[in-house]
């Protein structure tokens, strides 16, 4: 080990100030260490000359350990100080958003160093923004950021090329450009992979794949035992240094193993993560684990996020039916009308008679249902968030059909009064048209957010009104169904109900609908229902997701970003 090679660069990055304005970049042990193994050991080239064994670093390890900022610091640190003329630096994301965060983090630092900020003004460096690209003109070097969605196939003379979150790569192309024959110019060429563990459950991935090669790597130099029956042969390849964090580093991938583990142990999320205690706060991780002790989605995030474990959880469940139970709407019926439904259901909207709300839409024509959902917000009279399942629709025609296919009794929930059967095969327009009128007629209903799908006919009519009944327009406010729309109603309709800060009247087909909720969620911890993967119909929840996104739009907006940014949770 050469700690004073190895200190050129620890020395470097100590000087670069963090993105997020809290002082200079603090390296924490775990980067000191791998750090200083990756550029502190040398060996001896067939010239003589003295450079680094290791070519690759692997580094795999869970969200919010800080591996985005160390990405754009070591990106500085070969632009400026490794000493590689004409050198090409790339750092690569999976997409043009993760790219932006990790160039504004090595823009911010070279804009807020005491020397660097200089050379900005002197044009020593050149910041191109549009492209991405840092210049610096002493030594003919630039460092750019590159994402999967924009970037050449040929051309490339990388010095240094460092991927941010490798699981997240859609395809091997950009892999396959930056590494096969690439470097081969350059006398000490180094590639970085930064990390987490992915959702791949096909196992196809470039993620999994270089996941693979650095356990396999691990296995060779004896950090833990080959599985049971395998009798494969691991080969070490020593110009590679994997590093890995996580439920992979403990259990050496053992399905068994990683069934049997504890994953609410303390002691194991400080062995997973170790950022704790300086970019992840222990109150945090405790607040995570117990949403995934309630939560399906939930858990698997924890296992994939914090426990940076390989899993399926592309789609998974939402929120629980015993959670869904607990927060129907606890009705006060007159005496003699105990357990009469109907009744339940007048007195809650009779209570609820001129407060303000809002309207969520899901339209259909023929197998799926239509459904319209009134949100109340809390406000004078009202302390918690109530959701009325003011309309739901199917066809009529075909209903024995769909009865057998659904295996569910569609007509009983029909003469219980849960949905309405339209005369013919299609769904019957004007009936939703009317019951939004009479919505708008009951209560302050201040605006209805609608899935674009199939709205090209009722949107316009809603929107010129009937001044022949003397009823005006209705503002209407278009949900898109995109994971990045949906994702943040989804969250706070989580919360709320989990908290019992939203309650809901009783029907027993919009229950049977939002047990039947299946999730698609991504790296970010974003999500969005998928009616293609769900169990069975799922229009109601819709409906009422897009009710939440348009009181989102509608009422006073919660924290600024000044005091998001000052929060535990933000980070990058």
């Amino acid at each position: 080990m050469d700690e004073a090679e190895a200190g050129v660069v620890l020395d470097f990055v100590a000087t670069l100030p963090l993105s997020n304005g809290r002082g200079d970049f603090r390296l924490q042990e775990w980067q000191r260490e791998a750090l200083e193994q990756f550029y502190g050991t040398l060996t001896v080239d067939e010239l003589g000359h003295r450079v680094r064994l290791y070519q690759y670093l692997y580094l795999e390890l869970p969200k919010k350990n800080g591996k985005s900022e160390l990405a754009a610091a070591l990106g500085i640190y070969h632009l400026i100080a490794d000493g590689e003329q004409s050198g090409e630096i790339y750092v690569v994301a999976a997409d043009r958003d993760n790219a932006g965060i990790v160039f504004n983090a090595a823009a911010y630092m070279l804009e807020h160093h005491p020397v660097f900020a200089k050379w900005l003004k002197n044009g020593t460096l050149r910041l191109v923004r549009s492209t991405k690209t840092i210049y610096y003109r002493p030594t003919g070097s630039l460092m750019k950021v590159l994402s999967s969605e924009a970037y050449s196939k040929h051309g490339y003379k990388p010095s240094c090329v460092i991927f941010d979150e490798l699981h997240a790569q859609p395809n091997r192309e950009l892999w396959d450009v930056m590494t096969f024959g690439a470097g081969s110019a350059r006398e000490q060429p180094v590639w970085i992979v930064l990390t987490t563990a992915g959702d791949d459950p096909d196992r196809t991935s470039i993620g999994w794949e270089i996941h693979c090669k650095a356990m396999d790597i691990l296995r060779a130099r004896g950090m833990f035992p080959a599985p049971e029956d395998d009798e494969r042969e691991y080969l070490d390849d020593p110009v590679w240094l994997p590093i890995i964090y996580g439920l992979s580093a403990i259990t050496g991938d053992d399905e068994d193993a990683i069934n049997d583990i504890d994953i609410y142990d303390e002691t194991l999320w400080r062995q997973c993560n170790p950022g704790i205690g300086t970019t992840i706060k222990l109150s945090t991780v405790r607040q995570e684990a117990a949403n995934a002790r309630r939560s399906e989605a939930a858990e698997k995030l924890f296992r994939w996020l914090r426990l940076n474990q390989w899993v399926a959880v592309k789609t998974v469940g939402w929120i629980p039916l015993t959670v869904y139970d607990k927060t129907q709407w606890p009705y006060e019926l007159p005496p003699g009308q105990k357990g009469v439904k109907s009744a339940q259901r007048l007195v809650l909207r009779e209570q609820l008679r001129g407060k303000r709300c809002y309207g969520g839409l899901d339209l259909s024509k023929t197998t799926d249902l239509t459904a319209l959902v009134l949100l109340f917000p809390p406000q004078k009279g009202l302390e918690k968030w109530v959701a009325l399942f003011w309309g739901i629709w199917r066809p009529e025609e075909g209903v024995e059909d769909a009865e057998t296919r659904d295996h569910v009794p569609y007509r009983d929930w029909a003469r219980a009064g849960f949905l309405t059967l339209c005369p013919g095969w299609t769904v019957d327009y004007d009936m939703v048209e009317e019951a939004i009128y009479q919505a708008a007629e009951w209560y302050d209903l201040q605006m209805v957010g609608y899935d674009p799908a199939l709205s090209w006919t009722l949107v316009p009519r809603l929107s010129a009104g009937q001044p022949e009944k003397g009823r005006g327009p209705i503002k209407l406010v278009e949900c898109p169904q995109d994971m990045k729309n949906m994702s943040p109603p989804m969250k706070a309709m989580d919360k709320e109900i989990r908290d019992h800060e939203m309650l809901h009247e009783h029907n027993t087909c919009v229950r049977w609908t939002f047990g039947n909720v299946r999730c698609r969620v991504d790296g970010n911890e974003n999500m969005k229902p998928m009616k293609n993967l769900s169990r069975g119909r799922i229009d109601p929840p819709v409906a009422w997701i897009n009710a939440r996104m348009a009181a989102m739009i509608g009422e006073p907006m919660g924290p600024g970003i000044n005091e998001h940014v000052q929060s535990e949770d933000w980070g990058i």
